[in-house]
């Protein structure tokens, strides 16, 4: 019997990629908030993560002749919409992107946890215990 590791691990691995892809984006716009005419950048982690496994969009074309629905596709990076913009162009809130990157390093844990309680799991399944 053969083991498939996508299925073991579940949502957990993909989940971990896209929280560190994430924490590299809100490192980038901390790192930027002083540029003149930076626009902060995040991504749908929701949205990603259910593309990546496998849910369809809610809208599709069926016939050539229909129109596209205007959306974004799994991984893109979206501009943020600021509370406030800097009269410099700037629109990283830091307050915000900090928030925002402390959440996020906090879900990595757990995704992080939850995937290695999962290998704990895996590995006590083949020593027999």
């Amino acid at each position: 019997m053969t083991i498939s590791f996508d299925r073991a691990l579940g949502i957990h691995a993909q989940a971990l990629e896209l929280r560190s892809r994430r924490t590299e984006i809100l490192a980038a716009n901390l790192a930027n908030a002083d540029t003149p005419n930076y626009k902060a950048r995040d991504l749908d982690f929701a949205v990603t993560l259910a593309e990546l496994q496998g849910a369809e969009k809610p809208l599709k074309a069926t016939h050539a002749a229909h129109l596209q629905a205007q959306g974004h596709n799994s991984g893109d990076l979206l501009y943020r919409t600021p509370t406030q913009m800097a009269l410099d162009g700037n629109t990283v809130e830091e307050e915000q992107e900090k928030a925002d990157f402390a959440d996020n390093a906090l879900r990595y844990q757990a995704s992080l946890r939850l995937l290695g309680s999962r290998i704990q799991g895996l590995m006590s399944a083949i020593r027999g215990e």
